[in-house]
């Protein structure tokens, strides 16, 4: 909690400097809505996504040179279920109990990602 504690206020401190307040809170709750909302589905559905790597790698290459149309559309949510799922165990692929702090940091990394990228496209910057 310490850790996340002191992320939490290093980026707010930059990320205040350069966007609007309210810009930084519909972010956070759009990345909490869709993090939430990925993580449900991760333990609920029977599809394993961590099958799917190579499928997922081609996906990230279509997105890569499609540009940001298909950015907008498809995303990182499938990377936040690959990750939940790839922690949880019981599919193809999955982390041994002992790795549990690199499972933990992919999920963090997502969350990261997820609120930068929804900043990016939805954050009014500072005049």
């Amino acid at each position: 909690m310490l850790q996340l504690s002191v992320t939490v206020s290093i980026v707010a401190l930059f990320t205040f400097c350069y966007y609007n307040t309210t810009s930084v809170l519909l972010c956070l709750g759009i990345t909490a809505l869709v993090c939430l909302s990925v993580t449900i589905f991760s333990f609920q559905t029977k599809f394993d996504f961590t099958s799917c790597q190579g499928v997922l790698f081609v996906m990230l290459m279509v997105l890569l040179f499609s540009g940001i149309i298909l950015a907008v559309l498809l995303p990182f949510q499938y990377f936040l279920a690959f990750d939940t799922q790839l922690l949880m165990g019981n599919r193809r692929y999955s982390l041994s109990p002992e790795e549990y702090i690199f499972g933990a940091l992919n999920i963090y990394l997502d969350i990261v990602y997820i609120f930068s990228f929804f900043l990016q496209l939805f954050g009014s910057s500072r005049e």
